[in-house]
């Protein structure tokens, strides 16, 4: 069984002091997996974090959505336009792959992370969130309720510090 590492929109835009430990973090991670899929994060126009949100950041081909660290040459780097990257391609790769379990880490712990991990909870599969390899870009506060949250919702054993990097 393989259990692939999932890395998260580590975007430039989505650096701050709070997410600072990320890139370097998830770049030392991937030497520990067979597999690594990243996502990054683009917002096109009529999303509905433009409509509903008024959040305009994050364009297709905008700065913002570079990748903030560098993925391993065999990682599959995934677009997506949702808090989620959990979809029937994403779930069919996982099952080519043999995974049962997927550890994930990146920004933001308590949206597109929590979202993730939730999604592939229901999906069946044991979402293992690496606590340390994580952050929000709103700050050290939303980090903490994320994990808070992802603790209630797909178990604390899923929700583990490691990864120091």
């Amino acid at each position: 069984m393989t259990v692939p590492l999932l890395i998260i929109d580590v975007q430039q835009g989505f650096m701050t002091p709070a997410t600072a430990h990320v890139p370097g973090r998830v770049e030392a991670l991937q030497a520990d997996y067979a597999a690594v899929l990243a996502t990054r994060f683009v917002n096109p126009e009529g999303s509905a974090h433009r409509r509903l949100l008024g959040w305009d950041r994050f364009a297709p081909g905008s700065a913002e959505t570079a990748l903030a660290f560098r993925p391993r040459e065999d990682a599959h780097i995934l677009e997506k336009r949702l808090y989620t990257c959990v979809d029937g391609p994403f779930l069919e790769r996982l099952a080519r792959l043999g995974a049962g379990e997927v550890h994930l880490c990146g920004i933001a712990t308590d949206n597109c992370v929590l979202k993730c991990a939730v999604d592939l909870f229901e999906a069946g599969l044991r979402p293992v969130v690496l606590a340390r390899a994580c952050a929000s870009h709103a700050g050290p506060d939303y980090h903490q309720w994320g994990l808070r949250i992802l603790r209630r919702l797909i178990g604390a054993a899923q929700v583990v510090e490691g990864a120091e990097g």
